[in-house]
């Protein structure tokens, strides 16, 4: 029989932290999930509460946290544009201070802990697809800079912790990712289109959406983060998770609309500062330290969030709390 963990999920109510919640539930493991609810929902776990395996702590982890498990998976800051640069400041605390008492909490337990760090570390990348060895082009004072480096912080923080020999580490960086229980109005480009399009409004497009992006259904993600952390041959990542199937944004809004069975329309605006223009992951590593590579492919899982979208009620999504 196999073993049953305690696992903390930070961020376990957030969009891919409560999927995650679910399967390491579902396997039959004792699940803490830490959450402040700076951006996630409650409805998002709320068929997890009657479980008896699941807890709900309500912490932000900018602050110390006391307790004994066996793993811990640190997906806690907020992922979008729309969220993350609503509070930058916040974004970074999170973060950073968030690694610090994260890190102190897996010594202390001695448990593994996982940081899902991000393809923003790549900032607007130079290099094309992205490998783990690509240090990046990162502006460290533009308005996406509060994610990108803090989220590069976060990943030298865990590193020079593994060097001291202070935590056993696993480093994921996760590209573009969607599906049902995201924010509706997180920013990213998935939920923008689908709730306009929903709407029968014109879905909008930055700059001339020739822009890439490659999207990653939420149930291969996890997947890929369960296998990385139960991973025992001594490979901590980085590791780039993410679909290599590359996609310019204007082609996702066209099978956005052709989903729906309406005819397609847009709006053209200005590129934000910074924004990337082309996002590809390399998956090599990925492929064989976890024999691990995407399975759903997009119209497939963009079809499963467009139903979930239509089953939600939108006035009952919270917006970020101001707080620092």
């Amino acid at each position: 029989m196999a073993k049953i963990k305690r696992i903390l999920v930070a961020g376990g109510a957030g969009f891919l932290g409560s999927h995650l919640c679910e399967l390491l539930i579902n396997r039959g493991h004792d699940v803490i999930c830490v959450d402040n609810f700076f951006t996630s929902q409650k409805s998002n776990i709320e068929s997890l509460l009657q479980r008896p395996n699941f807890e709900l702590i309500r912490h932000d982890i900018t602050l110390p946290l006391a307790l004994e498990v066996d793993e811990i998976y640190n997906l806690a800051c907020p992922a979008a544009p729309g969220h993350y640069q609503y509070n930058p400041i916040k974004t970074m605390k999170t973060s950073l201070l968030g690694a610090i008492n994260l890190l102190e909490l897996a010594r202390e337990s001695r448990a593994k802990i996982l940081q899902a760090s991000t393809s923003e570390v790549y900032g607007d990348p130079e290099v094309h697809p992205q490998r783990e060895d690509y240090r990046g082009a990162v502006n460290p004072i533009g308005p996406r800079a509060c994610y990108d480096e803090g989220k590069r912080a976060a990943e030298t923080l865990f590193m020079d912790s593994y060097r001291m020999n202070l935590a056993q580490i696993r480093i994921a960086r996760i590209f573009n990712t969607y599906g049902p229980r995201t924010h509706p109005f997180d920013g990213r480009v998935v939920s923008n289109f689908i709730r306009q399009a929903l709407a029968d409004e014109p879905i909008t497009i930055f700059g001339d959406g020739s822009q890439t992006r490659s999207f990653c259904y939420y149930s291969d993600l996890v997947d890929a983060l369960v296998r990385l952390m139960e991973n025992e041959d001594g490979f901590i990542g980085p590791v780039n998770l993410g679909n290599p199937n590359e996609f310019t944004v204007l082609e996702l809004g066209k099978l956005v609309w052709e989903l729906l069975g309406k005819e397609p329309k847009f709006v053209f605006k200005e590129l934000p500062v910074d924004d990337p223009c082309r996002r590809q992951p390399d998956i090599t590593l990925a492929k064989e330290k976890l024999h691990w590579e995407p399975t759903v492919q997009l119209r497939e899982g963009l079809a499963k969030t467009i139903e979930w979208f239509k089953t939600i009620d939108l006035d009952a999504f919270r917006a970020p709390t101001p707080n620092y």
